[in-house]
């Protein structure tokens, strides 16, 4: 993001002053394949200017005296802008980041190209941390916070690099100054960096979610043959985060090659690793620091999986309701098995999920017969 460039060789494609200087509007390819497009004034650019970078990155602002002045955007390769303040070519003052697909991630101070003083930074599944960042711009400190989806529900203690050593539960409440502030809940349990690995879901198997207790409870399903499930304690607006599905981490070949009986708690977390709760944590009584796994399959979900990081247990999958719900209503996800036959017995799918695939699509055929004949 820095707007200065070390390349000496250069083909200048514009007007030339006397001495063979770029002045004017001009386009000038370096040696590296860095392009910078915009006025010059006997070789130093001043004016609107904008870098095109080898990579596919691009950085627009004004230029003074051959550096860039002001506000700059800076585009990422991938499609995230960086809205930046710049002195003399470098990121110093108010900065504000959002990913490829508009979402905020950054928000806070730079100084001398590093992230400085009190920043937020956010995360896809709309979680957050907050707090000043140390020398080197990251989140490490003992009085930063994790805040939830929520806005208000927060972790505030210990962190290095974003990763929760210890902290306590606290509620975010913001002063007529805007700044944050977190007001810890007396007794509160201690929470710590959780992350299951493939033998061991949880250190504290028995302590819940402070977030996720609010929204969510287990009870016996309203689907038949199902067993328990999820159901939601309060009335969610859409795109509500609701639960969390965390697990002992195992590849996918494992999963492949048992029978679908110990697959019933498994999810796909990315190409080379599957969350599972195996028994007996899918018991409450033995497990419960996450309760995503507990909700049951419809063809018609109110639910959704959705990506997570989670302060305790990393990068996990998370449930993110479809649409508006109700409290008590029950919470359901689309499993979201491979429906092409593989072979004579059809999906690759346990038993139970054929059947309800099947009465499915017969009540959609019945559907669309009587819809026909009305």
């Amino acid at each position: 993001m820095d707007s200065e460039d070390e390349d000496v060789e250069e083909v200048v494609k514009g007007p030339l002053d006397d001495d063979g200087q770029p002045h004017g509007l001009c386009t000038v390819t370096y040696s590296s394949s860095d392009r910078f497009e915009g006025h010059f004034t006997h070789g130093e650019k001043n004016g609107k200017g904008k870098f095109f970078f080898f990579d596919g990155s691009t950085l627009e602002g004004f230029y003074v005296d051959d550096a860039l002045q002001g506000q700059g955007v800076y585009t990422y390769e991938d499609g995230g802008i960086m809205h930046g303040t710049y002195v003399d070519g470098e990121l110093n003052g108010p900065a504000q980041e959002v990913d490829g697909e508009g979402r905020l991630v950054f928000k806070g101070q730079y100084k001398d190209n590093t992230r400085y003083g009190e920043c937020w930074v956010y995360y896809p599944d709309g979680g957050c941390m907050f707090g000043k960042v140390n020398e080197d711009g990251e989140m490490t400190g003992d009085s930063l916070a994790y805040v939830y989806p929520d806005g208000r529900t927060a972790l505030y203690g210990s962190f290095v690099d974003g990763e929760l050593i210890q902290a306590l539960l606290a509620t975010l409440t913001v002063g007529e100054s805007g700044r944050p502030s977190f007001e810890v809940t007396p007794s509160s349990a201690v929470y710590t960096h959780d992350k299951s690995t493939s033998t061991c879901i949880a250190t504290h198997a028995l302590l819940p979610d402070p977030y996720e207790n609010q929204r969510v409870f287990v009870a016996d399903s309203m689907i038949e043959g199902a067993g328990q499930g999820l159901f939601a304690k309060t009335d969610a607006e859409r795109a509500t985060v609701m639960a969390f599905y965390n697990g002992v981490r195992i590849t996918h070949s494992e999963v492949d090659k048992r029978d679908w009986s110990l697959n019933g708690n498994t999810i796909s977390l990315d190409e080379d690793t599957v969350i599972d709760v195996p028994q007996p944590f899918d018991q409450t009584e033995r497990y419960c620091a996450s309760l995503g796994h507990k909700a049951n399959h419809s063809f018609t979900p109110n639910c959704k999986y959705d990506v997570c990081v989670h302060p305790r247990f990393g990068s996990i999958k998370c449930i993110r309701t479809l649409r508006a719900v109700q409290k008590d209503e029950e919470l359901t996800v689309a499993y979201g098995y491979d429906h092409a036959v593989t072979g004579k017995n059809g999906p690759e799918a346990p038993d139970w999920y054929k059947q309800e695939l099947f009465l499915f699509q017969q009540r959609q055929s019945e559907d669309a017969v009587s819809h026909f004949g009305q």
